[in-house]
């Protein structure tokens, strides 16, 4: 245990040969097979973000080139002994021939043009000069300028090693001269079995949901989920268990995101802002609690249409499984949509909790088809229903009329639906088909669509030969003969067969589909409005400051 304080983790693990690296496998490969062919090139150019092995390559990289084996004989190889003069002293880190700049702060073309000017003399120990430059992006233009030519056609004692952790700034004509590797972010599982490996020779007990959390922090970095399990094991004195791991971290466990979910399942407001509340009192991280919410929804969504995704190994696997039967489709999808459209908000919150609980009422008040909790406002227009046995004027629907055989029955009025002909001869009126949800989904825009949204269906006439729909609309003006042939060809398409549409004269009862969206904003807004009025942080400026909230200036969500 004293050997291992006495060295981070993530110096002390560091790996010494291309066997020990874990996960560039697609880069080992390539490099280890250069160096046992002989077949070098003069500059690599590794990308990757922060802690997935750039410069450790290099190093490794470095001691390839000049490893003279145990013996002092040995050439270039891809498994450097780690016992030569070359390979101790790279390591210890004062390999004279082996030489790393950090471009962050030695970025000007002096810099580039001193160390140029040493690259053409010859190596003083080693085989090959090698020049390892770390954030290369971050080198001005005329410093890259400087390289050109040198890196393209170096000495051939010199070796150059470029990483960077954002390749886009790096001038096309740099990229050309070299061979790129893309080195891959760390999954979870691989972070997690190579932390239970390191803590297991270190003899520090460890719980793996622990270890998990911890690779989650790390975001695909090995060096940082290496310094997080350092800190992990001097936070918790010992044991690194996993209420450690989250109280240092300030993470919250899934048992929080269940409860959140299961009270907007309930609809219960009240136990919602006690989670948050609950969640405030921890000092929980607000921000990673939105971005855990959103990784559950994500794996809830998953499991509705991909069941064996689920993995059974999840800690959350069971609870996953009942949430993606108790939630719908739509509501999983909003869900993960509010969640990550709110992160960047808690800033402007007047607090992160507050922003948080702003967040938990979203959800409950938008709901898909309008299937709000206490504090709903529809976030969509809810299915219009099928139009009532009466038309605008009162008069009475025509009785089906049929010379053959009935008509069959129709199907249900909450969606668009196909009416069935009557044998060939027979012309019948049989109830219509949900004339709003059918307006909603034509694939029709401009004049075209706003025509569909002002019209009401007065009649709909079903026979073998086609289709007669009778409408009015408050807005003749929009029903020009080609907005109307339009309109008709669309409901030809859908239906499967001519469709021909008459303009009748009537009143309208306010039910089109624009009256239905204009209510329902007016219905949003206010209640918008009436949010706003209850926000204690706006009372408190109205009280403080004589704020105002100034008239139709909120707008719903």
């Amino acid at each position: 245990m004293d050997d291992m304080t006495a060295l981070a983790l993530a110096r002390s693990w560091r790996p010494k040969t291309f066997s020990e690296l874990v996960g560039q496998d697609h880069v080992v490969k390539a490099l280890t097979h250069a160096l046992d062919q002989g077949r070098l090139h003069h500059a690599w150019l590794f990308t990757g973000t922060r802690g997935v092995g750039k410069t450790t390559i290099a190093r490794i990289m470095a001691k390839a080139l000049n490893c003279t084996g145990v013996d002092g004989q040995g050439k270039m190889t891809s498994e450097p002994c780690g016992k030569c003069p070359a390979c101790m002293e790279i390591d210890a880190g004062r390999f004279v021939d082996y030489i790393e700049m950090d471009a962050a702060s030695n970025r000007g073309v002096d810099d580039i043009a001193a160390l140029l000017e040493k690259a053409a003399y010859a190596p003083s120990n080693g085989r090959y000069k090698v020049y390892m430059i770390d954030e290369v992006h971050m080198l001005t233009n005329h410093a890259f300028n400087a390289m050109l030519k040198t890196l393209e056609e170096p000495p051939e004692h010199v070796k150059f090693i470029l990483a960077t952790t954002d390749p886009q700034k790096i001038p096309v004509t740099i990229l050309s001269r070299c061979l790129q590797f893309n080195l891959k972010q760390m999954p979870i599982p691989l972070i997690v079995e190579h932390l239970e490996k390191v803590l297991a020779a270190e003899n520090v007990t460890y719980e793996v949901n622990a270890l998990r959390v911890l690779a989650k922090a790390a975001q695909g970095s090995m060096r940082d989920a290496l310094s997080l399990t350092d800190q992990a094991i001097a936070y918790a004195a010992g044991k690194v268990t996993e209420e450690s791991v989250r109280g240092m971290l300030g993470t919250l466990d899934d048992a929080y995101l269940i409860r959140i979910l299961d009270c907007l399942i309930a609809k219960d407001g009240a136990s919602l802002l006690a989670v948050a509340n609950e969640m405030g009192e921890r000092s929980m991280s607000f921000s990673f609690a939105l971005q855990d919410l959103s990784s559950l929804l994500q794996k809830i969504a998953a499991a509705q249409v991909v069941p064996e995704s689920v993995l059974d190994d999840w800690p959350e696997a069971g609870e996953i499984r009942r949430l993606a039967t108790q939630l719908s489709k739509e509501e999983a999808q909003l869900f993960y949509q509010i969640t990550i459209t709110s992160r960047p908000d808690l800033s402007l919150a007047p607090d992160e909790q507050t922003g948080f609980a702003m967040t938990l009422l979203r959800m409950l008040a938008f709901r898909p088809g309008g299937a709000g909790g206490s504090a709903s406002a529809p976030s969509a227009p809810p299915v219009a229903s099928a139009r009532p046995a009466t038309s605008p004027a009162s008069k009475p629907a025509p009785a089906p009329v049929t010379k053959a055989a009935p008509a069959a029955a129709p199907a249900p009025a909450s969606a668009p639906t196909k009416s069935v002909p009557a044998p060939a001869s027979s012309a019948v009126s049989v109830d219509c088909p949900d004339w709003h949800a059918l307006m909603r989904q034509l694939p029709v825009k401009g004049l075209v669509q706003q025509l569909a949204f002002q019209t009401e269906l007065q009649d709909w006439v079903d026979s073998v030969a086609g289709v007669k729909a009778s409408i009015v609309t408050p807005m003749p003006q929009l029903a020009s003969e080609a907005s109307i042939a339009r309109l008709a060809d669309a409901l030809t398409t859908h239906f499967g067969k001519p469709v021909k549409i008459v303009i009748e004269k009537g009143q309208v009862e306010g039910k089109t589909v624009a009256k239905v969206d204009a209510q329902i904003h007016q219905e949003k807004r206010m209640n918008a409005e009436q949010m706003i009025a209850a926000d204690p942080f706006i009372q408190q400026l109205q009280k403080e400051f004589g704020a105002t909230v100034v008239g139709g200036s909120v707008k719903p969500l």
